[in-house]
């Protein structure tokens, strides 16, 4: 199928080092698993710990060189391989080629022209690299004994996508010497690269995954090296840090779900020639077709030939897309910026707010968004801040009564207002939280600008600042939003303004409308899944190229403490106190004033003759 000289090498480099013993591999391997397995580094010492755990990988990579296996040549050598490959499987390859689109790297190129909505691209079955095939791979003795591979489909694509490759009879072979030789994900950065994100809403994500590989890596090493169910895998020999480097990241920018071949769970895959097509902002055009057994993806819009054929990724923010994709994305209608708030478990009103909180479903602590259009906040997020600054009797209002249930439906409803006091609160504390993350970074959008003039920036240095400018334009959009929504509500209850009446009927105004915060919250769960991000399969309907997986062994959890909402809090309780204050002190003028006039026209009417004379 290809020239020999094609075929994979074990390259030894002459600037390899002398020969290392399999012991010495080992003892780096052992305490690098020690190090990343120890307790999570307290609030503030992410990035300490970080240094210390890539010092420990660069002595095993050292110690490494030249040991990994590549292939001769260059990516596009094996694209005519791959064509031809996918040809005699049943791919239909008859509408595109792959190109080169310059900064937006290869892509598929339409051949002819192409309609909307029209069926070009299908891809059976046995042509993907799916979690089903590595389980009947060389990898199923220890598969099935591992509780780890059991658990993690995207770890156990990434071993399978390493042993195929070591294999020069593997079926995927086209298709593995055609992907990238290396990555721009995180995973990939220098230290002063990932340096650039220090105060982003993304850093502790891009150290926890580059932990999380680490971890991964000095497990599976030692298990390759010392588990009987491992002594024939091809990686026994030859298994570096940096080959399981470009394994996860070959799987975390590719990887989708599709349905098992009985059609009763979903499973991983990697999708040959079709993962090859760039994002643009659209709707997810590629469905899985139990029936026959195949991929299959229609044009996203009309295509002439020669041009650029896309697909849409998903409603990832522009952190998802550096961190699991490797790129950022100028044209993001879908960015955002995470936020972590929760309500203190020794705040008096705890079971109060958790109980109101829980009836619209809707956790007592959770990650939530601020997004880059408006509304800044979604429906969860207002209903969230709601109960978050209510008073106990506001509280008592959605928790007893007839209509207490109803009202739950109102809560992420901008029309209906728990209290003017309430809506004046709840605007200042994000205007505040705004402010103060945005004083975690260490240089200005202007600054940021500047730097990204510079022509000899790296291009994962670019990267990176612009995905922390991007950030800081989504915190200034949300403070402006959160100051002028303050000024709003302090101007209704200044004037008196009275307040949206709630009637039963209004329930069915909260439902089927286009506007987020018209949404039911009661109908939204967040369970196990951040705020904003897409529910990535229905009824294994969509596909998405490089869908995320948490890489990590464990999760590490976090105590209910936050610095920054305590501080946050404690501002917005001074700076509301002050509001409130100044608009009752003006109350109380405007009412003595009314209380005056109104005494001295009672005056007058009883006495008219005064007022002739």
């Amino acid at each position: 199928m290809g020239k020999k000289s094609r075929v994979k090498t074990q390259k030894s480099s002459s600037g390899a080092s002398a020969a290392v013993s399999p012991k010495e591999i080992m003892n780096l391997v052992s305490e690098l698993l020690q190090k990343c397995s120890s307790a999570a580094p307290s609030a503030g010492k992410e990035w300490e710990e970080y240094i210390q755990i890539r010092g420990m990988v660069e002595k095993i990579r050292k110690k490494q060189k030249g040991m990994s296996v590549v292939f001769d040549g260059n990516r596009e050598d094996y694209f005519a391989d791959l064509i031809s490959w996918a040809q005699d499987n049943g791919f239909s390859c008859d509408s595109f080629t792959v190109a080169n689109f310059g900064t937006e790297g290869y892509g598929l190129q339409a051949t002819r022209d192409i309609k909307a909505e029209e069926l070009f691209l299908w891809i059976p079955r046995k042509m993907l690299m799916t979690v089903e095939s590595a389980q009947n791979s060389v990898l199923r003795p220890l598969y099935s004994q591992d509780r780890i591979l059991q658990a993690m489909g995207n770890v156990t694509l990434a071993l399978h996508l390493l042993c195929e490759r070591a294999n020069p009879a593997s079926f995927w072979l086209p298709y593995i010497c055609s992907l990238p030789q290396e990555y721009d994900t995180p995973l990939y950065y220098h230290q002063d690269e990932a340096e650039l994100l220090l105060g982003t809403q993304a850093v502790q994500d891009v150290l926890s995954q580059y932990k999380n590989t680490a971890r991964q890596y000095a497990y599976f090493y030692k298990l390759v090296q010392t588990h009987p169910a491992a002594s024939k895998l091809p990686l026994k020999n030859s298994f570096t840090f940096d080959d399981y480097r470009w394994a996860v990241s070959s799987v975390m920018t590719r990887q989708n779900q599709i349905p098992t071949k009985d059609g009763s769970q979903v499973t991983l895959a990697l999708i040959p020639l079709w993962d090859m097509c760039n994002h643009t902002n659209g709707l997810i055009t590629t469905g899985y077709n139990l029936e026959d057994d195949r991929c299959e993806c229609v044009a996203l819009q009309d295509y002439k030939e020669n041009e650029q054929i896309y697909i849409f990724y998903g409603t990832r923010s522009n952190a998802e897309f550096v961190i699991h994709n490797g790129f950022f994305f100028h044209d993001n209608a879908h960015d955002r910026v995470k936020i972590k708030l929760g309500v203190s478990k020794s705040e008096r009103l705890y079971a109060m707010k958790a109980e109101v909180l829980a009836r619209a479903g809707i956790p007592a602590s959770s990650v939530f968004a601020l997004h880059c259009n408006e509304p800044p906040i979604s429906a969860q997020l207002l209903a969230f801040l709601r109960v978050f600054c209510m008073t106990e009797e506001e509280l008592k209002d959605y928790l007893l009564g007839e209509c207490a249930i109803n009202k739950i439906f109102t809560l992420g409803n901008s029309d209906f207002p728990v209290s003017w006091e309430n809506e004046i609160k709840l605007w200042t504390f994000l205007e505040t939280r705004a402010a103060l993350l945005l004083k975690a970074y260490k240089t200005t959008t202007e600054e940021d600008c500047s730097m990204l003039d510079k022509h000899s920036l790296s291009l994962h240095s670019r990267v990176a600042i612009q995905l922390r400018q991007a950030e800081k334009q989504i915190l200034e959009k949300a403070l402006a939003s959160g100051r002028a929504k303050r000024l709003h509500f302090q101007k209704k209850l200044q004037d008196g303004a009275p307040l949206p009446c709630y009637e039963e009927s209004d329930v069915a105004l909260l439902e089927n409308t286009a506007a987020d915060a018209k949404l039911p919250i009661i109908l939204s769960k967040l369970e196990g899944v951040e705020e904003g991000q897409e529910i990535q399969m229905e009824e294994y309907g969509h596909l998405l190229n490089g869908e995320q997986a948490e890489y990590g062994m464990d999760r590490e959890s976090h105590g209910d403490s936050d610095p920054v909402q305590e501080e946050t809090q404690e501002k917005v309780r001074k700076d509301v106190s002050s509001a409130l204050d100044s608009i009752r002190s003006s109350d109380s003028n405007k009412k003595g004033q009314r209380e005056e006039a109104n005494l001295s026209a009672s005056r007058t009417e009883d006495n008219p003759k005064e007022n002739s004379e």
